[in-house]
């Protein structure tokens, strides 16, 4: 977990947060991240560990641990905020599901019945739409639309 880091928030900071979490709109991460603060804050006395947050909050200390490190390093505003998540943006979009979806509502090849994922998947690549692409992501393109 690490060392503490010691979370002092000002009057105007605490204020912030507690208008958060009373209102009840920001998002639910928000609004933890937010309680979290309020509970780590030493400004006002407070002695919670970040076990003692986690097990009142309901959430792990290494959560606790890198909300209060957000808000020292970077401020309020890091602290309460989602950072953007990592990860490839999708393969299939717009015009490529467009065609995914009128390839699944065609016949199927001969011999079949009925088209299943990896056979569309293979016909999408001989289609020359992409240049590979795997069942699963046909799955999820399908199941939003």
């Amino acid at each position: 977990m690490g060392q503490h880091l010691r979370v002092n928030l000002s009057a105007e900071e605490r204020q912030h947060l507690l208008n958060l979490v009373d209102r009840g709109s920001p998002p639910a991460r928000t609004v933890t991240r937010a309680r979290i603060l309020l509970m780590a804050d030493r400004s006002t006395g407070n002695t919670h560990t970040y076990r003692d947050i986690g097990s009142l909050l309901h959430c792990h200390a290494d959560r606790i641990s890198r909300t209060c490190r957000r808000y020292v390093l970077e401020g309020l505003h890091a602290a309460l905020v989602e950072r953007p998540r990592t990860g490839a943006p999708p393969k299939i979009t717009g015009d490529l599901e467009a065609k995914l979806v009128m390839l699944a509502c065609s016949d199927p090849p001969d011999g079949r019945k009925r088209w299943t994922l990896r056979l569309l998947a293979e016909q999408m690549v001989i289609l020359g739409h992409v240049d590979s692409i795997s069942n699963v992501t046909v799955y999820q393109r399908l199941k939003k639309t």
